[in-house]
Protein backbone atom coordinates (compact mmCIF):
# COMPACT_ATOMS: atom_id res chain seq x y z
CA UNK A 1 0.00 0.00 0.00
CA UNK A 2 1.41 3.41 -0.92
CA UNK A 3 -0.45 5.16 1.92
CA UNK A 4 0.43 5.28 5.62
CA UNK A 5 -1.08 2.61 7.86
CA UNK A 6 -2.80 5.43 9.74
CA UNK A 7 -2.86 9.22 9.80
CA UNK A 8 -3.97 11.01 12.96
CA UNK A 9 -4.64 14.75 12.84
CA UNK A 10 -4.92 16.89 15.97
CA UNK A 11 -5.82 20.58 16.04
CA UNK A 12 -3.85 22.80 18.42
CA UNK A 13 -5.02 23.63 21.94
CA UNK A 14 -6.95 26.90 22.50
CA UNK A 15 -4.78 29.85 21.46
CA UNK A 16 -4.81 33.38 22.87
CA UNK A 17 -6.55 34.43 19.64
CA UNK A 18 -9.30 31.87 20.25
CA UNK A 19 -9.66 33.17 23.81
CA UNK A 20 -9.74 36.78 22.65
CA UNK A 21 -12.51 35.99 20.20
CA UNK A 22 -14.63 34.54 22.99
CA UNK A 23 -13.88 37.44 25.35
CA UNK A 24 -15.10 40.03 22.82
CA UNK A 25 -18.56 38.49 22.65
CA UNK A 26 -19.54 39.95 26.04
CA UNK A 27 -17.95 43.37 25.52
CA UNK A 28 -20.52 46.23 25.06
CA UNK A 29 -18.08 47.97 22.70
CA UNK A 30 -17.89 44.91 20.48
CA UNK A 31 -21.65 44.40 20.58
CA UNK A 32 -22.12 48.01 19.46
CA UNK A 33 -19.66 47.46 16.65
CA UNK A 34 -21.49 44.33 15.49
CA UNK A 35 -24.80 46.21 15.43
CA UNK A 36 -23.33 48.98 13.30
CA UNK A 37 -21.54 46.50 11.04
CA UNK A 38 -24.79 44.62 10.39
CA UNK A 39 -26.64 47.86 9.63
CA UNK A 40 -23.95 49.17 7.30
CA UNK A 41 -20.43 47.75 7.13
CA UNK A 42 -19.38 50.85 5.17
CA UNK A 43 -20.65 53.51 7.58
CA UNK A 44 -18.52 56.02 9.46
CA UNK A 45 -19.94 54.71 12.74
CA UNK A 46 -18.94 51.12 11.94
CA UNK A 47 -15.47 52.23 10.87
CA UNK A 48 -14.97 54.36 14.00
CA UNK A 49 -16.02 51.50 16.30
CA UNK A 50 -13.84 49.10 14.32
CA UNK A 51 -10.80 51.23 15.10
CA UNK A 52 -11.71 51.20 18.81
CA UNK A 53 -12.10 47.41 18.82
CA UNK A 54 -8.82 47.01 16.98
CA UNK A 55 -7.00 49.17 19.52
CA UNK A 56 -8.55 47.42 22.52
CA UNK A 57 -7.97 43.85 21.30
CA UNK A 58 -4.67 44.10 19.45
CA UNK A 59 -2.49 41.04 20.09
CA UNK A 60 0.66 42.69 18.83
CA UNK A 61 2.12 39.40 17.56
CA UNK A 62 2.08 37.59 14.24
CA UNK A 63 0.05 34.46 13.64
CA UNK A 64 3.11 32.21 13.72
CA UNK A 65 4.05 33.50 17.20
CA UNK A 66 0.56 33.27 18.73
CA UNK A 67 0.85 31.08 21.87
CA UNK A 68 -1.69 29.01 23.76
CA UNK A 69 -4.12 30.75 26.10
CA UNK A 70 -3.43 28.11 28.77
CA UNK A 71 0.31 27.75 29.21
CA UNK A 72 -0.29 24.43 30.99
CA UNK A 73 -1.98 23.07 27.86
CA UNK A 74 -4.62 21.15 29.80
CA UNK A 75 -6.65 20.18 26.71
CA UNK A 76 -3.55 18.85 24.96
CA UNK A 77 -2.26 17.07 28.06
CA UNK A 78 -5.57 15.27 28.63
CA UNK A 79 -5.72 14.40 24.94
CA UNK A 80 -2.26 12.86 25.16
CA UNK A 81 -3.26 10.84 28.22
CA UNK A 82 -6.34 9.47 26.47
CA UNK A 83 -4.48 8.60 23.26
CA UNK A 84 -1.70 6.87 25.20
CA UNK A 85 -4.31 4.35 26.33
CA UNK A 86 -6.31 3.96 23.14
CA UNK A 87 -3.84 4.36 20.25
CA UNK A 88 -0.59 2.85 18.95
CA UNK A 89 2.52 5.05 19.10
CA UNK A 90 3.12 6.69 15.68
CA UNK A 91 6.25 6.11 13.62
CA UNK A 92 6.61 9.79 12.71
CA UNK A 93 5.19 13.14 13.79
CA UNK A 94 4.59 16.20 11.64
CA UNK A 95 3.90 19.53 13.30
CA UNK A 96 3.22 23.01 12.03
CA UNK A 97 6.12 25.33 12.99
CA UNK A 98 3.69 27.82 14.56
CA UNK A 99 4.15 28.42 18.29
CA UNK A 100 0.70 27.18 19.33
CA UNK A 101 1.12 23.84 17.52
CA UNK A 102 4.62 23.30 18.90
CA UNK A 103 3.35 24.03 22.41
CA UNK A 104 0.40 21.68 21.83
CA UNK A 105 2.71 18.84 20.78
CA UNK A 106 4.84 19.41 23.90
CA UNK A 107 1.78 19.07 26.13
CA UNK A 108 0.40 16.06 24.24
CA UNK A 109 3.79 14.41 24.76
CA UNK A 110 3.58 15.08 28.52
CA UNK A 111 0.42 13.02 28.56
CA UNK A 112 1.77 10.48 26.06
CA UNK A 113 5.48 10.14 27.00
CA UNK A 114 6.18 7.53 24.31
CA UNK A 115 5.94 10.32 21.72
CA UNK A 116 9.20 11.82 23.00
CA UNK A 117 11.19 9.12 21.20
CA UNK A 118 9.38 9.58 17.86
CA UNK A 119 10.99 11.46 14.96
CA UNK A 120 9.47 14.95 14.53
CA UNK A 121 9.35 17.03 11.36
CA UNK A 122 8.31 20.68 11.42
CA UNK A 123 6.57 21.24 8.10
CA UNK A 124 5.34 24.63 6.84
CA UNK A 125 2.86 22.94 4.52
CA UNK A 126 0.61 22.04 7.47
CA UNK A 127 0.52 25.61 8.84
CA UNK A 128 -2.70 27.60 9.13
CA UNK A 129 -4.17 29.61 6.27
CA UNK A 130 -2.30 32.89 5.91
CA UNK A 131 -4.66 35.83 6.42
CA UNK A 132 -2.18 38.47 5.29
CA UNK A 133 -3.30 42.06 5.92
CA UNK A 134 -6.27 40.86 7.97
CA UNK A 135 -3.90 39.63 10.72
CA UNK A 136 -3.36 43.23 11.78
CA UNK A 137 -7.00 43.47 12.84
CA UNK A 138 -7.56 40.08 14.56
CA UNK A 139 -11.18 40.10 13.41
CA UNK A 140 -12.55 39.77 9.88
CA UNK A 141 -15.42 42.18 10.53
CA UNK A 142 -13.08 44.84 11.87
CA UNK A 143 -10.86 44.29 8.83
CA UNK A 144 -13.79 44.66 6.43
CA UNK A 145 -15.23 47.75 8.17
CA UNK A 146 -11.87 49.50 7.71
CA UNK A 147 -11.37 48.04 4.21
CA UNK A 148 -14.94 47.86 2.83
CA UNK A 149 -13.77 46.92 -0.66
CA UNK A 150 -12.56 43.62 0.83
CA UNK A 151 -16.07 42.98 2.17
CA UNK A 152 -17.43 43.53 -1.33
CA UNK A 153 -14.82 41.23 -2.88
CA UNK A 154 -15.45 38.43 -0.37
CA UNK A 155 -19.20 38.69 -1.00
CA UNK A 156 -18.57 38.60 -4.73
CA UNK A 157 -16.12 35.68 -4.76
CA UNK A 158 -17.42 33.71 -1.77
CA UNK A 159 -15.45 32.68 1.31
CA UNK A 160 -13.91 29.63 -0.38
CA UNK A 161 -12.38 31.50 -3.33
CA UNK A 162 -11.66 34.85 -1.64
CA UNK A 163 -7.93 35.43 -1.12
CA UNK A 164 -6.82 37.64 1.76
CA UNK A 165 -4.51 40.50 0.66
CA UNK A 166 -0.94 39.20 0.98
CA UNK A 167 -2.46 35.92 2.18
CA UNK A 168 -4.15 32.77 0.89
CA UNK A 169 -7.51 31.42 -0.09
CA UNK A 170 -8.76 27.90 0.62
CA UNK A 171 -7.51 26.41 -2.71
CA UNK A 172 -4.01 27.70 -1.84
CA UNK A 173 -4.13 25.74 1.42
CA UNK A 174 -5.45 22.65 -0.36
CA UNK A 175 -2.60 22.87 -2.89
CA UNK A 176 0.15 22.79 -0.29
CA UNK A 177 -1.73 20.12 1.64
CA UNK A 178 -1.68 17.94 -1.51
CA UNK A 179 2.09 18.37 -1.59
CA UNK A 180 2.31 17.13 2.00
CA UNK A 181 0.08 14.14 1.21
CA UNK A 182 2.41 13.30 -1.68
CA UNK A 183 5.30 13.22 0.81
CA UNK A 184 3.34 10.75 2.94
CA UNK A 185 2.89 8.35 0.01
CA UNK A 186 6.48 8.74 -1.16
CA UNK A 187 8.35 8.50 2.16
CA UNK A 188 5.99 7.12 4.80
CA UNK A 189 4.14 4.26 3.15
CA UNK A 190 2.65 1.82 5.69
CA UNK A 191 3.81 3.90 8.64
CA UNK A 192 1.72 5.44 11.43
CA UNK A 193 1.67 9.23 11.07
CA UNK A 194 0.62 11.89 13.58
CA UNK A 195 0.24 15.55 12.59
CA UNK A 196 -0.44 18.47 14.95
CA UNK A 197 -1.92 21.19 12.80
CA UNK A 198 -4.67 23.78 12.38
CA UNK A 199 -8.38 24.10 11.70
CA UNK A 200 -8.21 24.81 7.97
CA UNK A 201 -5.47 22.28 7.26
CA UNK A 202 -7.54 19.53 8.85
CA UNK A 203 -10.45 20.46 6.58
CA UNK A 204 -8.05 20.60 3.60
CA UNK A 205 -6.82 17.09 4.41
CA UNK A 206 -10.38 15.81 4.54
CA UNK A 207 -11.31 17.58 1.33
CA UNK A 208 -8.27 16.24 -0.54
CA UNK A 209 -8.47 12.64 0.72
CA UNK A 210 -12.24 12.44 0.29
CA UNK A 211 -12.36 14.52 -2.91
CA UNK A 212 -14.83 17.03 -1.50
CA UNK A 213 -15.90 19.98 -3.61
CA UNK A 214 -16.06 23.58 -2.42
CA UNK A 215 -19.70 23.28 -1.34
CA UNK A 216 -19.00 20.38 1.00
CA UNK A 217 -15.89 22.14 2.31
CA UNK A 218 -17.96 25.21 3.21
CA UNK A 219 -20.60 23.01 4.86
CA UNK A 220 -17.98 21.27 7.01
CA UNK A 221 -16.46 24.61 8.00
CA UNK A 222 -19.83 26.04 8.97
CA UNK A 223 -21.43 22.99 10.61
CA UNK A 224 -18.59 20.69 11.75
CA UNK A 225 -15.62 22.98 12.38
CA UNK A 226 -12.63 21.22 14.01
CA UNK A 227 -12.54 21.86 17.75
CA UNK A 228 -9.37 22.70 19.65
CA UNK A 229 -7.46 19.45 20.27
CA UNK A 230 -10.08 17.55 18.26
CA UNK A 231 -8.66 14.24 16.99
CA UNK A 232 -9.29 12.92 13.48
CA UNK A 233 -8.13 9.47 12.39
CA UNK A 234 -7.67 7.88 8.97
CA UNK A 235 -6.87 4.18 8.59
CA UNK A 236 -5.11 2.73 5.57
CA UNK A 237 -7.16 0.14 3.71
CA UNK A 238 -5.06 -1.86 1.18
CA UNK A 239 -8.23 -3.30 -0.38
CA UNK A 240 -9.36 0.13 -1.60
CA UNK A 241 -8.19 0.71 -5.17
CA UNK A 242 -4.90 -0.34 -6.74
CA UNK A 243 -2.61 1.19 -4.12
CA UNK A 244 -4.85 1.28 -1.07
CA UNK A 245 -6.53 4.32 0.46
CA UNK A 246 -6.79 6.30 3.68
CA UNK A 247 -10.34 5.93 4.98
CA UNK A 248 -11.87 8.15 7.67
CA UNK A 249 -12.29 6.26 10.96
CA UNK A 250 -13.48 9.16 13.12
CA UNK A 251 -13.53 12.93 13.02
CA UNK A 252 -13.18 15.72 15.57
CA UNK A 253 -13.15 13.47 18.64
CA UNK A 254 -12.85 15.26 21.99
CA UNK A 255 -10.63 13.54 24.55
CA UNK A 256 -10.67 16.12 27.39
CA UNK A 257 -13.18 17.49 29.87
Amino acid sequence: MKWPTSAMLIRHDTSVYNGLRDKKKDDPLYKSFLEEFEKSYNSKAARSLAHEVRSKYALGIGDAETPLADLEGSQAFQTGQALAVSEVVPDVIFVSPYKRTLMTLDHISRGWPALKSVKIYQDERVREQEHGLANIYNDWRVFEAIHPEQHELRKLDGSYWYRFPQGENVPDVRDRNRSWLTTLTRDFSEQRVLVVTHHLNILATRANLERLDHREFIRLDEEEKPINCGVTMYAGDPAQGKDGKLVLSYYNRRCYV
